[in-house]
């Protein structure tokens, strides 16, 4: 006779192993012999959600929908400093563009790729169109809830002969008076059906069932009203939670109830409430120093970041924002300090690689810059990614002097990503040396046209049209450049002599 588990600790066993699969395998068995075995019942439940579990705190991400079809009303002058709308109000410590690159929304380009830091927030539905939003693709997300509803689909799979719970039938009235029940399967509607309104009815009775006194069951409101939109009817349950019972994702939650309503001043003040509750508290800190980030106060985020390392110096999103503000700070040696740190740490990708590429170029040491480079495209996963590596390594063919590998260079950018303005821009600048004009002139207007937020096309565009006499579009050039970049010099000394030729006239 053959020693065998029992059953249902076999089915607990694969899920504390996370084999969630061979679990609900188990389960459906069981549930065959004996349909109402409360054990088996929750156990194939919580393995369905866990199969398609995603993070509600950190993954986040507009959509154009959300975006452009916000009924929310946003001062259309926000004082300096309290809207992430308008970063470009608070410059306080970030390099300027002549240094730093930014984005379509003015806010300079972070050292970590995370949802939201891509581009901000666009401000017209074209741009909005034409902004990629994601790591891997270079098409818009047309809506965080397409996102979900894909991620509900799963709950077909899972049992072909049907869904595993059929929600339209449940006496919720019933469930929501044992609490145990109603938990397990709350996450179940929430994350795997993506029932988001079956799932608040069932909060919303649930909580009353423990009168009002569980604060598990008020955050759980507050995601729901959040899923929908209702941001203020989410303040009020997270607010009522926090009240019963301080938990750091709760303050996380209701930060992201603010950044939602472009509240970042008091999302901050909120961060800071929890750290004074749990001092030291990675998330949270980490969660100030995105925030400032965004408000382009680089100073302030990268002290905070530095907090975080000194709480958890495996921290990898920290390590990769304090290495760029290094990099930007004109300081490539204590960069590559934090990228060999990333390296050690078990990082592999062609993004590290290329930044050790550049960190080893700007420090001089030039035996390490070719190798990083070819490692990076070896490593690249797409044709965005090889494209900036060919961008990069045309920079490096410029600082030797090589016109010639630096213009195949920005060739080869453009044929793995034909959306890469800046390769355009600086192709115009080797065609104008050459004496190509007209070229120059065509790949510039391209640059400009791809990404309007740059101030360089526009400049090098305004620059060239002043050269061979015409001024009315050099005028309208240089006025997008000073609009792009409002502290460039050269822009500012191009429109005053033009301003004193159409004078003369």
């Amino acid at each position: 006779m053959g020693w065998e588990m029992e059953p249902l600790l076999l089915a607990w066993s694969y899920f504390r192993r996370r084999k969630y699969q061979l679990c609900v395998d188990l389960c459906t068995q069981m549930l065959e012999k004996s349909p109402y075995d409360q054990a088996a019942w929750i156990l194939k439940a919580r393995a369905l959600t866990e199969m398609v579990y995603v993070d509600e705190i950190d993954v986040d991400q507009e959509g154009i929908a959300e975006m452009i079809l916000d009924e929310n009303a946003i001062a259309q002058v926000p004082r300096p400093g309290t809207s992430l709308k308008l970063p470009g109000t608070n410059q306080m410590g970030g390099p300027s563009p002549a240094v730093r690159p930014i984005t379509q929304a003015g806010r300079p380009i972070t050292g970590f790729l995370r949802p939201s830091t891509q581009s901000g927030r666009p401000g017209t539905m074209e741009q909005a169109i034409r902004t990629p939003r994601t790591a891997y693709t270079a098409r818009p997300i047309t809506s965080s809830s397409g996102r979900f509803v894909r991620l509900g689909t799963a709950s077909m799979l899972t049992s072909p002969d049907g869904p595993f719970i059929n929600l339209s039938r449940l006496n919720l009235t019933k469930y929501a008076q044992k609490p145990k029940l109603a938990k397990a399967l709350f996450e179940y509607i929430f994350h795997h059906e993506n029932d988001v309104k079956t799932a608040l009815d069932l909060a919303a009775l649930s909580t009353e069932h423990s009168q009002y006194k569980d604060w598990w069951w008020k955050v759980q409101i507050g995601k729901c009203y959040y899923r929908l939109g209702m941001y203020r009817e989410a303040e009020k349950q997270f607010k009522s939670a926090l009240k019963q019972q301080e938990m750091v994702d709760t303050f996380l939650y209701l930060a992201k109830v603010y950044i939602s309503l472009d509240q970042p001043v008091t999302a901050l003040n909120l961060f800071k409430q929890g750290l004074d509750k749990f001092p030291g508290e990675v998330t949270l800190l980490c969660g100030i120093a995105r925030i400032y980030e965004e408000m382009n106060n680089i100073s302030s985020a990268a002290e905070y970041y530095k907090e975080v390392l000194k709480q958890d110096n495996t921290h990898i999103e920290a390590i990769a924002c304090i290495g760029s503000n290094h990099f930007y700070s004109d300081q490539p040696e204590i960069a590559l300090r934090f990228y060999r740190r990333l390296l050690q740490m078990g990082v592999y990708n062609c993004q590290l690689f290329n930044n050790l590429g550049l960190c080893c170029f700007y420090a001089q040491q030039y035996d390490m810059t070719l190798t990083s480079f070819e490692r990076a495209l070896s490593l690249a996963e797409n044709e965005e990614e090889a494209a900036d590596v060919w961008y990069n390594l045309g920079h490096v063919a410029v600082g030797i002097g090589d016109t010639n590998l630096a213009y195949q260079c920005f060739r080869l950018a453009l044929v793995h990503n034909n959306h890469h303005a800046e390769a355009y821009n600086n192709l115009a600048v080797l065609e104008m040396r050459k004496g190509h004009v007209e070229q120059a002139r065509a790949l510039l207007q391209t640059a400009s046209s791809l990404a309007p937020h740059m101030y360089e096309p526009h400049f090098n565009f305004a620059t060239i049209s002043d050269k061979i006499g015409d001024l009315q579009r050099s005028y309208v050039a240089a006025q997008k450049s000073a609009a792009a970049f409002p502290d460039h010099v050269d822009t500012q000394l191009l429109i005053k002599q033009l301003k004193q030729h159409f004078a003369m006239l």
